[in-house]
C-alpha cells in the first residue's frame, strides 16, 4: 500500500514512475539530472572564462616574443650553408623551431643530411600528440583541419590549453598561430638576408637562441618527478654522446630516456605488487594456522 501511495505521488501516471531526464555530468564528474550537454569543453580546474581581449593579449605576447627568434634561425641557416630559398622554405613548410634549429645545427656541424633530417623529424613527432588533444578542444570542420595542422606547435598548444572555453581555445590558437607564423617567416627572411652583414654567426652566439627559447618553454612543463627524470637523463645522454657520434644522432639516443624511465617505473611497480601479494599470502597462511589450533 505504501509503495502504491509513493508511486501515485510521483509526476506522471499513478503507479508508473515518471521518466527521468537524461543524465549528464558536470566538470567535476557529478551526475546532473536534466542538464543539457554543453558544446564547449569543461573549464580548467579553478579557471574562469576570460574576455576575448585577454585571450588575444596573451596570444599576441607569445606570438611576438617567439616569432622574433626566427631572425636567429635565418642567420644560423645561412651560416650553415643553406640558400635564402632553402631557409625560407623550411620556415614556411616545416614551421617548428626546434626541428629547424636541429636540422641546420647538424648540417653546420658536418652531419649527414639524412641523419640531420631524422633528428629534426623525431623532434617534430611531438606535434602529433599535441594535435590529438587540440582536435578535441578546437572541434574544427574537416576542411579546416589540414590548414590548422600547420600551426600545431608548442606555443599554440600552450596558449590553447590555458583557455577554459572552446571559444577561448579557438581564439588563442588562431591568434598565436597567425602571429607566430607571419613573424617567424618574416624574421627568417630578414635574418638570412642580413647574415652576410652580421658576419661570423658563431661569434654572436645566435645559434643558441632557438634552443634557449625551446628550453624556456619546456622547463615550466616539467612538473612531475617522472618528467624531470626523463629530461635529466635525456640531457646526460645527449651531452655524453655528443663528442662521440655524428651530429644529429645524440638527439635520437637522448629520446631513449622516456622508455627507459617508463620501464624502470613499471619494473618497480611490479616488484611492489609482488611484495604486497607475498605479504597478503603470508598473512593468510598465518591466519589459517591460527584457526587450525
Amino acid at each position: 500500500m505504501a509503495e502504491q501511495t509513493a508511486s501515485a505521488d510521483r509526476p506522471g501516471t499513478a503507479g508508473i514512475p515518471a521518466r527521468s531526464a537524461p543524465e549528464t555530468r558536470d566538470e567535476n564528474g557529478t551526475a546532473v539530472q536534466g542538464a543539457t550537454s554543453r558544446t564547449e569543453p569543461a573549464p580548467t580546474p579553478g579557471g574562469e572564462p576570460k574576455p576575448d581581449s585577454a585571450v588575444v593579449r596573451d596570444a599576441l605576447g607569445v606570438g611576438i616574443a617567439v616569432g622574433l627568434s626566427g631572425f636567429a634561425f635565418g642567420v644560423t641557416s645561412a651560416g650553415a650553408g643553406l640558400t635564402l630559398l632553402q631557409s625560407c622554405a623550411l620556415s614556411l613548410l616545416v614551421f617548428t623551431g626546434a626541428s629547424q634549429f636541429a636540422l641546420v645545427g647538424a648540417l653546420a656541424a658536418g652531419g649527414n643530411p639524412l641523419t640531420a633530417a631524422a633528428g629534426a623529424f623525431f623532434l617534430g613527432v611531438r606535434n602529433t600528440f599535441y594535435g590529438l588533444r587540440l582536435s578535441q578542444l578546437l572541434a574544427l570542420p574537416r576542411y579546416v583541419r589540414p590548414f590548422a595542422a600547420q600551426w600545431v606547435i608548442d606555443e599554440t598548444t600552450a596558449v590553447a590549453l590555458a583557455q577554459p572555453t572552446r571559444r577561448g581555445v579557438r581564439i588563442g590558437f588562431t591568434v598565436t598561430g597567425l602571429t607566430l607564423y607571419v613573424l617567424w617567416n618574416l624574421t627568417t627572411l630578414l635574418g638570412a638576408l642580413g647574415a652576410e652583414a652580421i658576419g661570423d654567426t658563431d661569434a654572436w652566439g645566435l645559434d643558441a637562441a632557438g634552443p634557449a627559447c625551446f628550453l624556456a618553454l619546456l622547463a615550466p612543463m616539467l612538473r612531475t618527478t617522472r618528467e624531470r627524470a626523463v629530461a635529466a637523463i635525456a640531457v646526460v645522454l645527449g651531452l655524453g654522446f655528443l663528442p662521440l657520434l655524428p651530429a644529429g644522432v645524440p638527439v635520437l639516443i637522448a629520446a631513449l630516456a622516456a622508455p627507459a624511465v617508463l620501464w624502470f617505473e613499471g619494473r618497480r611497480a611490479g616488484r611492489g605488487t609482488a611484495a604486497e601479494s607475498a605479504g597478503e599470502s603470508g598473512r593468510g597462511t598465518t591466519d589459517r594456522k591460527g584457526t587450525d589450533r
